[in-house]
């Protein structure tokens, strides 16, 4: 009975198609492109999977849980590893977050992942310009999985140009 209310109470997520989801329509087919090969070469280089994914609506559900779910629901990482991020925008709840598999927590802990929105990604957000602030996220969630964490840390705490 439970898990069947569990079910039921689901989130109606977007098809996995790639390694960008755009659902919100925020990003041209031009910056998909560069963000399909960027995120391509973080898992040539390491074999951690990122995606990016838009959302139209978190149906009402906090993101934390909503995109919990979605990790787990996607499959993103290599099973046993469980080596994925996702770098989710939903932008008319104006939420963002990086939902990061348990074992990239030590290469991107959270307090990093909300260095990197707040300091990173809000900025260009508060702009206006979506597309700049992802692109800067991913820039960094690159960097912090390929063990430059440092380099991360200390570029979030300058400002913004």
């Amino acid at each position: 009975m439970l898990f069947e209310i569990a079910l039921a109470a689901s989130p109606n997520f977007p098809k996995l198609t790639g390694r960008v989801v755009d659902q919100a329509q925020i990003i041209s087919t031009e910056d998909e492109a560069r963000l399909v090969k960027q995120l391509a070469d973080v898992e040539g280089q390491s074999t951690d999977q990122i995606v990016v994914v838009t959302l139209n609506s978190l149906e009402g559900y906090p993101i934390e849980d909503y995109g919990y779910q979605l990790g787990r629901h996607w499959g993103i990482g290599q099973a046993g590893k469980d080596n994925g991020v996702l770098l989710i925008i939903a932008p008319n709840e104006r939420q963002v977050r990086i939902e990061v598999g348990r074992g990239l927590e030590g290469n991107l802990p959270d307090a990093l992942a909300g260095l990197i929105i707040q300091r990173r990604i809000l900025p260009h957000f508060k702009k206006g310009n979506l597309v700049a602030g992802i692109f800067a996220g991913v820039k960094d969630i690159k960097a912090s999985l390929l063990g430059q964490q440092q380099e991360v840390a200390l570029r979030a705490s300058k400002p913004v140009a």
